[in-house]
């Protein structure tokens, strides 16, 4: 290096001391806005959540065919039931950027294999976007098919393992994918997932509505009710809600 970038460089450091020396820690403190306060209990939902299903009712609720009738699932000791054949069931309410809860829970007896053991999904955006839910235990599949993944785009960074008591936690971030006026995509979706507390999916980028076959090709949408598959499997959910961000 030649003296004269030795000099150029000592005056710049020189400046910045000086420069940093000026500045009273007050000036860059500030007090407003001040974050709202939301509490938090042990195993309960935040102050400011929508509680979608605390096991007594769904009345926040209905059934994914006709949209207006009610859900058609078995509610049993605080337990959430697929009944298989009866179609999927959604929220009343629709959700754009959210942070979701939920704990969901295999068959007591787990037969098939594959996809054929233990499935169903919860769905963003009225239907558009699954993240699995599966028997994962020992049980081979295609990996951007099993728990955890965002179905048939991105598969989980790891397998989650199901906890001594059966009971599995998503919680999911998800943020909306943006459109200018024309409809035209300006920003793609965003998906966080943490499986039974484990990052799973790490700001995944969603490339358009999960497609059993093809590939996704998004298109313009606004905000949309959250779903759960009946896949014909008994599959049970509890403890579901919701943080519009």
């Amino acid at each position: 290096m030649s003296k004269y970038c030795i000099l150029l460089t000592f005056m710049a450091s020189a400046f910045y001391a000086q420069a940093q020396t000026e500045f009273k820690p007050q000036d860059t403190e500030f007090y407003e806005p001040v974050p709202r306060v939301v509490t938090t209990r042990a195993h309960a939902a935040p102050s400011d959540a929508i509680v979608l299903f605390d096991g007594s009712n769904l009345n926040e609720w209905v059934s994914e065919k006709d949209k207006k009738s009610p859900a058609p699932w078995t509610v049993h000791n605080k337990v959430l039931t697929v009944k298989p054949k009866t179609g999927g069931i959604e929220t009343k309410r629709s959700f754009g950027d959210v942070q979701l809860h939920l704990e969901w829970k295999s068959p007591e007896t787990i037969k098939g294999e594959g996809q054929g053991r233990g499935n169903s999904g919860v769905f963003l955006a009225g239907g558009l976007y699954e993240i699995q839910v599966l028997d994962n235990d020992d049980n081979k599949t295609y990996v951007n098919g099993q728990a955890g993944s965002l179905y048939k785009q991105n598969p989980p960074l790891v397998e989650a393992r199901k906890p001594e008591d059966g009971w599995h936690t998503y919680d999911i971030i998800y943020t909306a994918p943006r459109f200018n006026k024309d409809g035209h995509l300006i920003k793609r979706g965003l998906l966080t997932v943490l499986h039974n507390g484990v990052l799973v999916q790490n700001n995944t980028e969603i490339q358009g509505p999960t497609r059993y076959i093809g590939i996704p090709q998004i298109k313009a949408h606004g905000p949309g009710p959250i779903s759960l598959q009946d896949h014909g499997d008994l599959v049970n959910f509890r403890n579901i809600w919701v943080r519009e961000l």
